[in-house]
């Protein structure tokens, strides 16, 4: 949905169901109010926005008065009901049972699962840029660090992500909020075998990265030219070692304190900017 008109709400209101009760469509899984992590939630005012603007299917709306009177929202909220979306305006008491507590800034979503990308397509898209860049993740388990590198990749120009199907995260509710709208706009392919994914990029003409401390070749002395696949460790155990076996390089962050190692998604920004900052 592509309308950023505005309306006058004085004018014409948009009808809400406030009812507890109403009947949801045989297409629309029927929820409570404290839902399940696996139902695909997303809250927070860009998450959301983000979600309107785009293609994917919405279900359902929950969100507060205030929200609905705002000049960025209820113009698409109009959209989203005429093309089927259920709007039910609640107090942020509700918000906060969907949303078990979490930060919903006044405003929940159902929406369609994500459609993860198969990896030749994420390539095939990846390739339409000249050099391109695609960041593979290896067991990142915490989903706040995954919505945390969706959100960074996207802002600094990556064409894609890899991620795999076990032992690690996937993108979930809490991932699209920490990602605030980045996910999007960013193709994510979920593959079963991380590294057969990684041999088909190095067939495809990129060079494949590792990030890891333990090599002497540092990121800022590092050429990135080219195209790009740069592997990210999980939280606690880094790149499996027949990750680093795969890569054509490792590169470590130069660090100089007594903390011996950064946040995986903190290490992902830092050697992300570097690849970008090389090409300006």
């Amino acid at each position: 949905m592509k309308s950023k008109s505005s309306h006058n709400r004085q004018k014409k209101k948009i009808k809400i169901d406030k009812s507890k009760s109403r009947p949801v469509s045989d297409s629309t899984p029927n929820i409570s109010d404290e839902p399940k992590e696996e139902i695909d939630l997303t809250y927070g005012r860009h998450a959301v926005l983000a979600a309107l603007k785009s293609d994917r299917a919405i279900n359902r709306i929950w969100l507060t008065d205030t929200i609905l009177a705002h000049g960025q929202f209820y113009p698409l909220i109009k959209e989203a009901k005429a093309e089927g979306t259920i709007i039910d305006e609640v107090d942020s008491r509700r918000l906060s049972n969907l949303t078990q507590g979490r930060n919903h800034q006044g405003i929940v979503a159902q929406v369609a699962p994500y459609v993860y990308w198969d990896l030749p397509e994420l390539v095939a898209h990846a390739k339409k840029v000249a050099d391109p860049v695609i960041v593979i993740a290896d067991g990142i388990e915490d989903p706040h660090n995954l919505g945390a590198i969706i959100r960074t990749a996207e802002a600094l120009g990556v064409q894609g992500i890899v991620i795999p199907k076990r032992r690690a995260a996937g993108v979930t509710s809490t991932v699209m909020k920490v990602a605030a709208g980045a996910l999007e706009n960013m193709a994510i392919a979920r593959v079963s075998n991380l590294n057969q994914a990684i041999t088909k990029l190095k067939e495809d003409g990129f060079w494949i990265y590792g990030t890891t401390a333990d090599t002497d070749n540092l990121l800022h002395q590092t050429n990135f030219s080219g195209s790009v696949g740069l592997v990210v460790g999980s939280e606690g155990k880094g790149l499996s070692h027949l990750t680093q076996k795969n890569c054509d390089q490792l590169v470590a962050i130069p660090l100089v304190g007594k903390t011996p190692s950064l946040n995986a998604s903190v290490a992902t920004a830092i050697a992300l900017y570097e690849v970008f900052r090389q090409r300006q």
